[in-house]
C-alpha cells in the first residue's frame, strides 16, 4: 500500500507539482511560472525539480508513483503528448518515458481536464459517487467523465470534449473546431467578453463601454461580471444568453450519461448567480432525466487544486486497482 502519490500539473501560466498523502493531505508543494518560452527541455527540467523537491523529506515513506496533468491530447499507452495547443514544440514528445528516466519511477500522464475530474471525485463532491461529468468554463470549455469511479478515455482518448456539443446549429458563431454554433462559443469566458463587445459596438451599454476604455481598450469576462453586479441590464442579458446554451449543453449531457451528478469549474463560478437560473430552466425544460430523477447540477469545490490532486491520485488509485 502507497503512502503519497506526487502530482504534477502542467499549466500554460505555473507549473506545480505536490506530494499528496493517500487520505488526500498535501504533504508538500513546489510551484513556478512555466517557463514555455524557454523550450520544452526547460519545461521539463521543471517538472523533475518540482517533483525533487517535494519528494524530499518523505523518509521510509513509500510513493506510489508520479501522475502529471497536460493540457492537450495524449496518447496513453505510449505516454506522448500528441499535440498540445498551448505548448508548441511537444507534438509527439515522448514525456512520460523522459521523466521516468530522470526520476527513476513511474509515471503516469493524464489530461489536465481529466485530472481534475478525478480529483473532485476523490475529495470534492463527487467523493459519494462514481459516476460524474466535469465541465470547466474558462477561456475555452473542457471536460472529464468519471465512470465507474475511473477516467472515461474512450479509444482515442478524447471522451469529455464537452466544448463542441452544438447548442445553436442554426444562428451559432464559428468556432475554432470548424463547426458552428459549438457551446465554446456561445458559453466560456471568451464567448461572454465577445457578447460584450457585441453590445459596446450595438451601442447599447454606455458602462461596459466605460469599463472596456478604463482597462486599455480590452473587453474580458470579469467587465461583463462588474457591469452586471452593478445593474446593467445588458450585461447581465449577456448572462442569461450564456446560461441558456449552457443548459442546453447540459440537458444533453444529463439525458446521455444518466450520471447522478454534474459539476461545474473554472472562472465563469464567480457569475453562478447571474447565468445559474437561466442554466436551470433550460436544463428543466429540455431534460427529461433531469425533471424525473434527484440528478445534481453543483460547483465544484477544488478550484485550481483539483488537477493537482487529481494527478497525485492516479498512481494512487493504480496501486490500489493493483492490490
Amino acid at each position: 500500500m502507497a503512502d503519497f502519490g506526487i502530482g504534477v500539473d502542467l499549466g500554460g501560466t505555473n507549473l506545480r507539482a505536490a506530494a499528496v498523502s493517500a487520505e488526500g493531505r498535501i504533504l508538500d508543494q513546489f510551484q513556478i511560472f512555466t517557463p514555455r518560452g524557454k523550450g520544452r527541455d526547460k519545461v521539463v527540467a521543471g517538472m523533475v525539480e518540482g517533483v525533487r523537491k517535494v519528494r524530499e523529506g518523505r523518509g521510509d515513506a513509500t510513493l506510489a508513483g508520479i501522475g502529471v496533468g497536460v493540457p492537450g491530447l495524449i496518447e496513453l499507452e505510449k505516454g506522448l503528448i500528441h499535440k498540445a495547443p498551448n505548448l508548441p514544440g511537444w507534438e509527439n514528445f515522448p514525456l512520460r518515458d523522459e521523466l521516468e528516466s530522470k526520476l527513476g519511477c513511474p509515471v503516469l500522464l493524464e489530461n489536465d481536464a481529466n485530472a481534475a475530474a478525478l480529483g473532485e471525485y476523490w475529495l470534492g463532491p463527487g467523493h459519494d459517487v462514481n459516476d460524474l461529468v466535469l465541465v470547466t468554463l474558462g477561456t475555452g470549455i473542457g471536460g472529464g467523465i468519471i465512470s465507474g469511479g475511473k477516467i472515461l478515455h474512450d479509444y482515442l482518448g478524447m471522451a469529455g470534449d464537452i466544448g463542441h456539443v452544438t447548442v445553436e446549429p442554426n444562428s451559432g458563431m464559428l468556432c475554432g473546431c470548424g463547426n458552428y454554433g459549438c457551446l465554446e462559443v456561445q458559453s466560456s469566458a471568451t464567448a461572454v467578453a465577445r457578447m460584450g463587445n457585441d453590445v459596446i459596438h450595438a451601442r447599447r451599454s454606455d458602462l461596459l463601454a466605460e469599463l472596456k476604455a478604463k482597462n486599455a481598450g480590452r473587453m474580458t469576462s470579469q467587465l461583463v461580471h462588474e457591469a452586471a453586479k452593478a445593474g446593467d441590464h445588458e450585461a447581465q442579458r449577456v448572462y442569461m444568453r450564456m446560461g441558456v446554451a449552457l443548459g442546453r449543453g447540459m440537458a444533453t449531457l444529463i439525458d446521455i450519461f444518466n450520471f447522478p451528478l454534474y459539476l461545474l469549474a473554472g472562472g465563469l463560478l464567480a457569475a453562478w448567480d447571474l447565468f445559474a437560473p437561466a442554466m436551470f430552466d433550460e436544463i428543466e425544460h429540455r431534460s427529461v432525466t433531469f425533471r424525473e430523477t434527484d440528478t445534481r447540477v453543483e460547483n465544484a469545490t477544488l478550484g485550481t487544486q483539483a488537477g493537482l490532486y487529481g494527478a497525485a491520485f492516479l498512481p494512487i488509485q493504480h496501486k490500489l486497482h493493483q492490490a
